[in-house]
């Protein structure tokens, strides 16, 4: 999920070693829609993809960003409402998370997508929630969060469901943002052109092949 800016992306890895990510793919990438796997096995290739995406998202400025959004298949997470690295205590790597109760109603509210560049619409989503998942360390853990927190765990969780926060728009708003939709399809053809962007039968194998590694 982004917040008001967006930060150039930086190479190198936050251990000095080569980087396992190329960075947040831009819709309508092929991995948004993949719904994703639940993670059985944690190894330290795991922790260093977890490692990358918190540094793509405090670099681009983001409080939350779901595996699908850096062409991975797994059932991960990571957030930070504030979006400061400074501030660990509010960081968090959700693995396997399932929303068990959404309470208070429900409120609107504008967001933003990283791999939505340039876009921003109102979305409802439930103002509480109580989630469920796993830390790094294998423990579960249990969260009720509201606020920022709150909408933002519910931005990712739709990623690792293949969801898109413009399939929650409101007929109007999405026509709003229909252009620069189409910009964003336009440049991704030309990069797949390009062949910058693999077509959907090897995208489809990889994931496959990443499945079989850990899910």
């Amino acid at each position: 999920m982004e917040s008001s800016k967006n930060l150039l992306e930086e190479k190198g890895s936050p251990s000095g070693s080569p980087r396992l990510l190329q960075g947040i793919v831009q819709y309508p990438h092929p991995t948004l829609r993949h719904r994703s796997k639940p993670v059985r096995k944690v190894d330290e290739a795991f922790r260093q993809m977890v490692g990358e995406m918190l540094e793509l998202m405090y670099k681009r400025d983001g409080v939350g960003l779901a595996a699908n959004q850096v062409d991975l298949p797994y059932r991960v997470f990571v957030m930070n409402p504030t979006g400061d690295p400074g501030q660990k205590e509010q960081e968090f790597v959700l693995i396997n998370p399932e929303i068990l109760s959404r309470k208070g109603g429900m409120e609107e509210k504008e967001e933003g997508c990283l791999s939505l560049p340039g876009i921003y619409a109102p979305v409802r989503r439930a103002t509480k929630i109580l989630l469920v998942a796993y830390n790094l360390q294998g423990e579960e853990v249990r969260y009720e969060w509201e606020g920022l927190a709150g909408r933002a765990a519910q931005h990712e969780i739709d990623h690792l469901d293949g969801v898109l926060f413009i399939d929650r728009l409101s007929p109007a708003a999405l026509a709003e943002v229909r252009e620069r939709l189409l910009e964003l399809e336009q440049e991704f053809q030309t990069n797949r052109r390009l062949g910058l962007i693999p077509d959907d039968r090897h995208i489809a194998a990889r994931l496959a092949s990443l499945e079989a590694l850990r899910t």
